[in-house]
């Protein structure tokens, strides 16, 4: 099979020219997907008139992705690329006269901070620190970065940092001690570094950590990003997020905003000792008098409500923003008059963009459909990226009503064009207890209503997550869909995006409410899309979804002509003691395992292996510290030994996910060709 992989400017040339004919077009498949240009972190010009993106390309010869800057006009003109380098440009942000940007590159053979003019010209460094930069934000007057450096928190200097890793290189031994959890996350063994915040002069001078002698990490591992850290309006100070609770990290969800001055001249003072849920995401309104932020409630639970509270600076009351509004936002932004906060929020199968008036709390819906990602001021208007289910990410502007929206970018028009997709369609059917429960279907490419289809029923992870309206790089329906598959996806009870207490519900009942959503979802889609052949159905999930693929094996044996189980846990109670974040099984099995048993003993799979019989394809990678590699072993082995067909693919180097664009491919052909074996008549 042939890999198309353009270039952004050969994509734009070609946005230009008329769509190709349908016979000079293919079904979607994993190559086009991975050849779609990923466009990410819009900065909008201090004058709202330019907006700078992340664009990166899938580079299969060095088996990864490369990133370059690009600028637009936000009126939808002069597109032109900022930066030119082979990989590595990325995090752009504004300098406050708007005359240049500054961003992150390897270039110089480590991650540091550079400069470049938007009226052009060559980058230049800013930045030469002996550490990688992870990430940056720069004062409101221009005069100051504040730097991610991962360091060793007791020492003086980030000369000490050097020495001691150079030190940990050069020794025979290779054995570390620990003496406290987390002894790893995510897929990095912890060596006692941690992510600290410094404030370095732009015109030169030493590095000065704010967190000295705090064990902890801001931005957050592993996800946090420099939405978790901003400048005060002054410039005297920095609010962040960080968890410092000793012994506790591994079994607590408080996050606290902590502010200190970025002289350092005094330790970091923690803002919401009140709250011992998550707090997090502060942004200032643009008068400087307060400070907005996310909140959590319920300590111990990373998947609580999280509300808006404005909180009058620095040290006046606070209010929650909206309590009655049953949605958990994820990005919010001011308007320019301080009148209103724009955010996003899961609902009903989309990320839709809502605006939240400051002063009664009222919401309105700004953009409902699609997923909707990082909302911006642009003058008297707002920039954010949107996709769904048949286009990736691209750049829109909107009136601040929602009304006179426009696409001001078109980077993936040519590999849409060339690429036939599924048509998506939602639906609703009485789930649990006959409650509502929304669901989606992708039509097989090329779809005819006179023959029958097999189905991939899709199921997502979590548990508290959602495939609605989006397009996906991991588990995306359009590639099943090009191999002539219908995708069936249930966002079963626990699923986010349907008010708090659905979302609850699946706390202490991980293969209840969910299973009967799902065997009720998959039925009703069979019932109202006659086209579909309930006689070839093959499950699959990951994650969470991969414990559910577990779970069905034993508690809806005869269902499916095959299964697929990505990173899912076979026994809860053994994976309590091999996991890393111990908050989440405590609080979806209501305890430990010593203190309730019987919560881990409730939905486990390994409990009903006697009953499997479904042929199964098990994925697992090694560096999945979330769901250990043994677990995805352990499932193998079940199956071996109990004579049920079944398939093992490993990754060496993967996590949870899988990133690399090689083995993306190889994962779906294994998946694919696991489903042809068992659903596809034709095939042997």
């Amino acid at each position: 099979m042939r890999i198309f992989l353009l270039s952004l400017g050969g994509a734009i040339m070609l946005a230009a020219a008329f769509a190709p004919a349908a016979d000079e077009t293919r079904p979607f498949s994993v190559h086009d997907m991975l050849a779609m240009e990923r466009i990410s972190d819009w900065q909008v010009s201090p004058d709202g008139r330019l907006a700078v993106f992340g664009v990166s390309t899938a580079d299969l010869e060095a088996n990864r992705r490369r990133n370059r800057l690009w600028m637009i006009g936000t009126d939808g003109a002069g597109l032109k690329p900022l930066t030119s380098a082979a990989g590595g440009d990325a995090h752009p942000r504004w300098m406050p006269d708007g005359r240049s940007v500054l961003f992150l590159s390897s270039r110089s053979g480590s991650s540091q901070v550079w400069r470049i003019a938007v009226d052009g010209g060559e980058a230049e460094q800013v930045t030469r620190l002996p550490l990688d930069v992870g990430s940056f934000a720069i004062s409101p007057d221009g005069l100051l970065l504040a730097l991610s450096l991962e360091v060793f928190p007791d020492g003086d200097t980030l000369a000490s940092t050097v020495e001691r890793l150079d030190a940990e290189k050069a020794r025979k031994s290779s054995g570390r001690v620990y003496e406290q959890l987390m002894i790893r996350h995510w897929d990095t063994w912890r060596d006692g570094r941690r992510s600290h915040l410094f404030v370095l002069p732009l015109v030169g001078g030493d590095a000065i950590d704010l967190m000295r002698g705090m064990d902890a990490d801001a931005p957050s591992k592993p996800f946090g990003g420099a939405e978790e850290y901003t400048f005060t309006p002054d410039s005297t100070g920095v609010v962040f997020t960080a968890k410092d609770d000793g012994r506790e990290e591994a079994w607590t969800t408080n996050y606290d905003l902590w502010h200190v001055p970025v002289d350092g001249s005094a330790v970091p003072r923690r803002l919401t000792a009140d709250n011992l849920a998550w707090d997090t995401h502060p942004v200032f309104s643009p008068d400087g008098k307060t400070l907005a932020y996310l909140a959590m409630s319920r300590p111990g639970y990373e998947s609580d409500r999280l509300r808006i509270v404005l909180r009058q600076w620095p040290d006046g009351p606070s209010r929650v923003l909206a309590d009655d509004w049953d949605r958990s936002p994820e990005d919010i932004v001011w308007s320019a008059d301080g009148r209103t906060i724009y955010a996003t929020a899961a609902n009903l199968g989309q990320v839709s963009l809502f605006a939240v008036d400051v002063a009664s709390g009222s919401v309105r819906t700004v953009v409902e459909q699609g997923r909707v990602r990082g909302p911006r001021v642009a003058g008297g208007k707002l920039l954010f990226g949107l996709d769904d289910l048949q286009s990736p990410v691209e750049l829109y502007t909107a009136a601040v009503d929602g009304t006179q929206r426009r696409q001001i970018t078109r980077i993936n028009a040519p590999n849409v064009a060339r690429s036939r997709m599924g048509a998506a369609e939602q639906f609703t059917f009485p789930g649990w207890n006959g409650e509502t429960v929304y669901a989606y279907v992708v039509k097989p490419v090329d779809f005819d209503p006179a023959k029958k289809y097999p189905v991939a029923f899709l199921i997502h992870g979590g548990p508290q997550g959602s495939f609605g309206n989006t397009f996906h790089y991991r588990w995306n329906p359009q590639v099943y869909a090009g191999r002539g598959y219908a995708s069936v996806m249930v966002d079963f009870h626990g699923s986010v995006g349907y008010g708090q207490a659905f979302t609850d519900s699946i706390g202490g009942d991980w293969g209840g409410k969910p299973l009967v959503d799902l065997q009720k979802g998959l039925a009703a889609a069979l019932e109202r899309y006659p086209w579909m052949d309930g006689d070839r159905v093959g499950a699959l999930g990951a994650s969470y979804g991969g414990y559910m693929i577990n779970w069905i094996a034993g508690q809806w044996p005869d269902r499916f002509r095959c299964l697929v189980s990505h990173d899912g846990n076979l026994d809860e109670r053994a994976a309590y003691f091999m996991t890393e974040e111990l908050w989440f099984p405590e609080w979806e099995h209501r305890g430990t395992p010593w203190d309730n048993p019987a919560g881990y003993a409730k939905h486990n799979p390994v409990d009903h292996v006697d009953k499997w019989q479904t042929p199964m394809l098990v994925i697992h990678g090694a560096l999945d510290f979330r769901v250990v590699e043994t677990a995805g072993m352990a499932t193998f082995t079940a199956l071996q030994r109990r004579g049920i067909p079944s398939k093992f693919l490993y990754f060496p180097d993967e996590n949870h996910w899988v990133l690399k664009p090689h083995n993306s491919i190889q994962w779906h052909d294994t998946v694919l060709d696991w489903l042809d074996r068992w659903l596809q008549p034709t095939m042997p």
